[in-house]
């Protein structure tokens, strides 16, 4: 079978070469993939930046969505057939996260889905939603489910409740699309209006261009009538993080999930303490989450916001679109 590797980091290293394709063992299930996606952390891990230290060679991308090909003598949850995805940490099935479970992640810790056939244990798959194509499957695993772990796992937010959203790449419109079929208002950023006039199409109740309102934090707590947002979707890392903090109101929270413009310190706790503010780090999600998501996921009909498929083996191109960073919604790869 064909599959990417990492065997150098850079994007122009990156091999394309055959594999052995291993039968299943007794609980373990045959992927072929149809599908795949583009997260910044795909970015991170082929540069070098995410984990300088990281095992090599390692098939990249943790996204995709396939068909069950084949299955080990004792699985009882897929039959051959069945349209599935992968989990992003393969033992997170419930409960919290733990570094156990954190060093099953596909394409940075374990081998992920940029291949022909994958072999996974069947407790880490979920079923895909009818109503999606492969495509749209295969965006959903870390963007979908993280977006979904920040707005509902540990929150509780009420219909009305407002949201602050950064952004317009994979996980901000997945959560821009969540709040809204949960009634809550969503002020969304962005330096560019024609992505703002399309996050307004999707149902953004505010929108601000951070380029030409740089106090962005200021805008959001006058479009709150002064008090504040009562949650921050932040995805920028460390220039963001202090804005963020002063965007939110006393006792609301802030939901830590991307490093884009770095992850160096950037504030200090006072603000966090004077306002009883909650501030946490998100990293993706477990499956029995991934499972809640998709029954809302058809309940609501929600379609995944894909702006770009490429063929699988143009994975080189992907990145460079993905640097570009004119994309809005889900970079995506077709097998």
């Amino acid at each position: 079978m064909k599959a990417f590797e990492i065997r150098e980091f850079g994007i122009d290293s990156l091999a394309l070469g055959d594999r052995g394709a291993p039968p299943p063992r007794e609980h373990e299930v045959v992927i072929r993939m149809k599908a795949a996606s583009l997260n910044y952390r795909d970015l991170m891990v082929v540069k070098g930046v995410y984990n300088p230290k990281m095992k090599r060679p390692m098939v990249p991308l943790s996204d995709g969505a396939g068909v069950v090909e084949e299955i080990g003598s004792s699985v009882t949850r897929f039959k051959k057939g069945d349209r599935v995805a992968p989990i992003f940490m393969q033992t997170w099935i419930d409960g919290p996260p733990t570094r156990e479970k954190g060093a099953s992640a596909l394409g940075g810790s374990i081998d992920g889905v940029l291949r022909e056939l994958a072999v996974f244990s069947e407790d880490g798959l979920v079923s895909s939603p009818a109503s999606l194509s492969d495509v749209e499957v295969a965006a959903l695993p870390c963007a979908a489910v993280t977006a979904w772990h920040a707005l509902f796992e540990h929150t509780h937010l009420a219909p009305g409740e407002s949201v602050l959203i950064q952004g317009t790449g994979g996980v901000s419109i997945f959560a821009l699309q969540f709040a809204v079929a949960a009634g809550l208002r969503t002020v969304v950023t962005s330096s560019s209006d024609a992505k703002l006039s399309r996050a307004r199409e999707l149902g953004a109740a505010e929108t601000i261009n951070y380029k030409t309102n740089p106090d962005w934090e200021v805008q959001a707590r006058k479009l709150t009538g002064g008090l504040g947002v009562h949650h921050v979707i932040e995805v920028g890392g460390s220039d963001t993080l202090p804005k963020s903090v002063r965007a939110v109101r006393t006792g609301g929270a802030v939901s830590i999930i991307g490093v884009l413009s770095g992850g160096e310190p950037s504030i200090g706790p006072r603000d966090m303490l004077v306002n009883s503010l909650r501030v946490q780090g998100i990293y993706v999600g477990s499956r029995a989450m991934f499972e809640r998501m998709n029954g809302a996921i058809e309940f609501h009909g929600m379609k995944p916001v894909v702006d770009k498929v490429f063929p699988w083996t143009e994975y080189k191109e992907a990145l460079r679109y993905m640097e570009g960073q004119s994309h809005f919604g889900k970079i995506c790869l077709a097998f």
